[in-house]
């Protein structure tokens, strides 16, 4: 047995819509989309190709990042599907936490991006970078935090984490372009008290708080719109700020 059929055989994909020319799947957090260089950990394409023979990558998420994600079954459909993600003809929306109250609600950032040139797999915002484009809207302020929708009209890597750190709003829990501390109740709850037995507090979320939401596309004559409601931790976690909020 091999270590992905181990896991698949453990672990239920959590697969959105299928049909004879793709796949989506609503990707667990701290899963890599596809093999990384080390090769070390597996991902969620060797599960797929576990499960189907043959699987072709489109695109990608972040490995901390959940949500919809889409592999092609065949060499036709990927073609077509990689001519849409390359020719920004695919609506991809993102829900996400960052850290602050934002002074516009709604607006666009249109800023560079390009890969540090001392460190591999950083990227950062650089006049002489990729055009990149992220439309953002708030959808609830808290006192420390705010819930926000994004709309990327580009596919650069960590788009919407760089694009935020610029305007001083950082993902959280972002370990590469913020603090990556975790959220606990204490920082949310007044007069918060530990429980007797418990030695330290446990973190209500510590993961990357960006969720890939929806995508939009049109293939062979016939619209898509694939959706992936928000992870169990996150949704706890807006419960909380929702509950404490006053």
């Amino acid at each position: 047995m091999t270590q992905a059929s181990n896991i698949l055989s453990k672990m239920k994909l959590d697969i959105i819509f299928e049909n004879d020319q793709f796949v989506a799947i609503n990707k667990p957090s701290g899963l890599f989309s596809i093999p990384d260089r080390f090769g070390k950990e597996i991902s969620l394409k060797d599960l797929l190709k576990e499960k189907y023979g043959e699987i072709f990558t489109v695109h990608r998420l972040d490995k901390d990042t959940s949500g919809v994600i889409v592999f092609a079954k065949n060499e036709t459909a990927h073609k077509q599907l990689s001519q849409l993600f390359e020719g920004r003809e695919v609506e991809k929306f993102y829900l996400g936490l960052v850290y602050g109250n934002l002074m516009t609600p709604k607006g666009t950032i249109d800023m560079p991006i390009m890969e540090h040139p001392g460190k591999q797999g950083l990227m950062l915002t650089h006049d002489k970078g990729k055009v990149s484009v992220t439309d953002y809207e708030v959808l609830e302020s808290f006192r420390l935090y705010s819930w926000m929708q994004f709309q990327i009209h580009t596919g650069r890597t960590h788009q919407i984490r760089v694009h935020m750190k610029h305007i001083g709003h950082s993902i959280v829990c972002d370990e590469t372009y913020g603090d990556g501390k975790p959220v606990l109740l204490s920082s949310i709850k007044k007069r918060f008290k530990l429980s007797k037995t418990a030695e330290e507090e446990r973190a209500i979320l510590s993961r990357l708080a960006l969720h890939s939401w929806k995508l939009q596309f049109t293939l062979n004559n016939e619209t898509f719109l694939l959706e992936a409601e928000p992870p169990k931790d996150l949704r706890a976690l807006l419960q909380q700020l929702r509950k404490w909020k006053g």
